[in-house]
């Protein structure tokens, strides 16, 4: 039981390495170049991995000592981690640059990714049986 907690860990991880190959092979696809980027593609993965690893281990917590706050729980983790990528993002948006804007969309992608992840992980904890 304890080892079935902590397997949509691992599913967020091979989710991670998916999302980052297939972002990797759109930008090589379309031929992007990233080094002009304030920020290296995997930034935003890594830090959006353990946050959600953290949010998720968490709810975890909180779901074993108080179910009826697990949700309250994960929309301040959620507003938490937008106030992170928000402060994350201020380099970007001030930047003038011509691949600002892809940039932003890329950045925004990998967000929304992540955010629904932890969106289904969180459901399925609520949705399961005491």
């Amino acid at each position: 039981m304890l080892l079935n907690n902590y397997k949509p860990v691992f599913h967020l991880f091979l989710f991670t390495v998916a999302a980052y190959i297939l972002h990797k092979t759109a930008f090589y696809f379309f031929q992007i170049n990233t080094e002009s980027f304030d920020y290296a593609i995997e930034l935003p993965y890594l830090i959006f991995f353990a946050v959600s690893v953290l949010l998720y281990l968490i709810v975890l917590v909180v779901k074993k000592k108080n179910f009826q706050i697990v949700g309250m729980v994960f929309l301040f983790g959620t507003f938490t981690e937008m106030l992170l990528a928000y402060l994350i993002l201020q380099p970007i948006l001030k930047s003038s640059s011509e691949t600002a804007a892809v940039e932003k969309v890329s950045f925004f992608i990998t967000f929304i990714l992540f955010l629904l992840f932890q969106t289904l992980l969180t459901a399925r904890l609520l949705n399961e049986k005491r």
